[in-house]
């Protein structure tokens, strides 16, 4: 389990417009935010990443750079970047299910007759300071009960005018 203070795992992957995302080579004034969904079949996936557009912004504001991530194929990932409104939110795909699990995130099976690819990752929220370590997460083991895009914007722009210290670092 990463715990705050951890430097967390390296991240390569595609982007859908025609890009790879490299968190090593990120280098925000404030975080890196990754927004693991779990992937084109999930209503409440496409729910969250259009608020997180709507909001992307006042998160760049803040001085954060968000990317979303899923272990979707290139296919079904570029249909999300034409169906669903992401706007300029950056969707990388193919996350393999060894990395998703380095990053401590749950993974479940399709169901029989579902659109659920074979295997797929729950959602996880991740903030990663400059320096590659862990900030701050949220590990799910279902789709349900997402982090408030709002009060997150909030505690951000908090925690770096307060430079308030990660939590959780005994665990």
């Amino acid at each position: 389990m990463l715990k705050p203070g951890d430097k967390v795992p390296t991240l390569e992957l595609p982007l859908t417009i025609d890009a790879k995302f490299v968190l090593a080579d990120q280098d925000p004034d404030s975080f890196t935010m990754l927004v693991f969904y779990r992937g084109k079949h999930c209503p409440v996936c496409k729910r969250y990443l259009t608020e997180l557009a709507g909001k992307l912004d006042d998160f760049t504001k803040a001085g954060v750079n968000t990317f979303t991530v899923s272990m979707d194929d290139e296919d079904r990932a570029m249909t999300i970047d034409r169906e669903w409104d992401t706007g300029d939110v950056p969707l990388a795909y193919d996350l393999s299910e060894e990395k998703a699990r380095e990053w401590g995130l749950f993974i479940s099976e399709g169901r029989p007759d579902s659109e659920e690819p074979a295997k797929f990752s729950e959602p996880g929220l991740f903030l990663v300071k400059p320096d590659g370590t862990l900030y701050f997460s949220v590990v799910q083991s279902g789709p349900f009960t997402r982090p408030p895009l709002d009060e997150l914007v909030e505690a951000i722009q908090f925690v770096t005018e307060k430079d308030y210290p990660a939590r959780g670092t005994l665990t």
